[in-house]
């Protein structure tokens, strides 16, 4: 699969996760961070996708350790939460 699709993929999973707050904490990660993205960030992105949202919410919420699988400088940007935009 070339890197066009396998972005498509994760932005699909990213914005469709099943609850509003996933939705937009996730998806607007994904927006925020992905361009540039090389094979790994994939990687790390498509398992994050298959954790349970209540366990990367807490990760990024600081409620819970992050595993070390997950650990580094994407969930370091993840954990800033800057980049959910609020609708109103």
């Amino acid at each position: 699969m070339d890197d066009t699709n396998r972005l498509g993929r994760l932005k699909f999973r990213a914005w469709h996760r099943g609850t509003r707050e996933a939705d937009y904490m996730i998806g607007c990660f994904f927006d925020a961070h992905h361009h540039g993205w090389d094979a790994a960030a994939m990687a790390w992105f498509e398992t994050l996708l298959d954790e349970d949202d209540v366990d990367i919410m807490a990760w990024a919420l600081g409620t819970q350790p992050v595993p070390e699988r997950y650990a580094g400088a994407l969930m370091a940007a993840f954990r800033k939460l800057d980049f959910v935009e609020i609708p109103r």
